[in-house]
């Protein structure tokens, strides 16, 4: 009994620094959520499907998720509660195939995700006159990546009768007619993809702990059942 009492503390305290490891990386995702949608704050009226936008929203829920599952990890494993281990084991085990199931359909229909945000842009761009958010979240777009429309400045011919807005030109002119050539979309995407690489490699490493936490929680269990057996 004292073997297995002693494996099980092992257990129980591994577990512990795991799920504490855990819950600090899904407050380093939520943080980076809030500093994204801080900084895409002048912005915020675009579309939800604009790439850094739904990546702030995504790692907002991500790490709140992750500090609460890492939150009920610990305490399941302090106070050895069967129901708070089993209960930690399938939200992270469903955490664990949401994540994986996400990433191979951004992977797979990253075109389609692409083309459907776009969409969204470019019919969201004719409501620029008539809301006073939007047009300043346009007018701030394209000032900050110097670009003009969505795919082509020609996107704004449709919008403005054959013009183009003036945050499309360096120069603060009210008519302008000769704009940036980059379109918004890509440049924004680039801005994203140049920004992604550490969070990715931040999150392969919560990804790592994931699987070892899910390994330790059931490891506990089972020591826990056993315990509870050799008493009765």
């Amino acid at each position: 009994m004292s073997a297995s009492r002693n494996c099980l503390c092992c257990v129980k305290y591994t577990m512990f620094v795991f799920n504490l490891i855990f819950w600090l990386g899904g407050c380093g995702l939520f943080g980076v959520g809030v500093w994204l949608s801080f900084t895409q704050a002048e912005f915020s009226s675009l579309p939800l499907s604009f790439p850094s936008l739904s990546a702030a929203n995504l790692l907002l829920v991500a790490g709140g998720i992750t500090m609460v599952t890492g939150f009920l990890g610990c305490l399941g494993a302090l106070k050895e509660q069967r129901c708070l281990l089993f209960m930690f084991f399938v939200i992270l085990l469903l955490l664990v195939l949401t994540e994986v199931g996400l990433a191979l359909v951004v992977h797979i229909f990253r075109d389609q995700l692409d083309s459907t945000a776009q969409g969204d842009l470019k019919k969201g761009m004719k409501n620029y006159k008539s809301e006073p958010g939007l047009k300043e979240s346009w007018d701030n777009l394209q000032k900050m990546f110097k670009c003009c429309g969505v795919t082509n400045k020609t996107d704004w011919y449709e919008v403005l009768n054959g013009t183009l807005p003036s945050s499309c030109c360096s120069a603060r002119i009210d008519q302008c007619t000769d704009g940036w050539i980059e379109p918004c979309y890509q440049k924004a995407r680039e801005w994203l993809l140049d920004n992604i690489p550490s969070v990715l490699i931040f999150g392969g490493c919560i990804g790592v702990i994931q699987i070892l936490a899910l390994v330790f929680s059931m490891l506990m269990y089972c020591q826990i059942v056993c315990a509870e057996k050799y008493l009765d």
